[in-house]
């Protein structure tokens, strides 16, 4: 039976390497304890909500196995990203979740601290009733991104391929794309993602644990 899966993308926040547009703001070190935070908030979230939701498999670049063991623990399913761009990182994390039998598969961020179980549960439910699903982020891109059971992530790639990714055009762009691919798209709310000094002002305006 297919199973419904999250991928979770993140980086190692090793100094230097991670959130490099704060470092001016929050230093090298800042930088990465805020990454490191970001993702065992959304990763612990997740864990407590216990509802017998879905697998979760964090993506990583940045790191080896033996140091996301030590970072996350060996409970916690871990798989280094392809290479290429963001796009092509994408697309084939969510080909190589349906090849694993995922049913209804999301993809999401570590970057929104508003990210939490009851809006994964809504992403989940939109997709019985679209192909696609998307959580659009205050800087013009998205938190997150999914796919219904009966779709063949090939059937996606136009929307990875070729995206002036990090741009404030990515979501107008994806949706424009999926219309044209006769895609129908659910819509999460609006929420921050925090990459960028001016969106440190959100960091601590969410709710807590769902």
């Amino acid at each position: 039976m297919p199973h419904d899966h999250l991928i979770i993308f993140t980086r190692y926040p090793e100094p230097g390497r991670t959130k490099t547009r704060l470092i001016p703001v929050l230093g090298r070190d800042g930088a990465a304890r805020l990454q490191r935070q970001l993702t065992e908030r959304l990763l612990a979230r997740l864990t407590a909500a216990g509802d017998g939701g879905p697998g979760i498999t964090i993506r990583y670049t940045g790191a080896s196995s033996g140091q996301m063991a030590q970072w996350l623990g060996s409970g916690v399913t871990c798989r280094p990203q392809e290479e290429g761009d963001l796009g092509r990182r994408m697309l084939a994390a969510l080909t190589s979740a349906r090849t694993e039998g995922g049913g209804r598969i999301l993809l999401a961020g570590s970057d929104c601290p508003d990210l939490g179980p009851g809006l994964i549960r809504a992403a989940y439910e939109l997709l019985r009733s679209n192909d696609l699903v998307i959580g659009p982020s205050e800087d013009g891109g998205y938190y997150l991104i999914g796919m219904a059971a009966d779709i063949a992530p090939a059937a996606l790639a136009p929307l990875f391929t070729d995206m002036a990714w990090g741009t404030a055009t990515v979501l107008a762009e994806t949706m424009a794309r999926a219309r044209l691919l006769g895609l129908r798209c659910g819509l999460l709310p609006t929420l921050h993602d925090i990459d960028r000094p001016e969106d440190l002002a959100h960091l601590h305006h969410h709710p807590g644990p769902e």
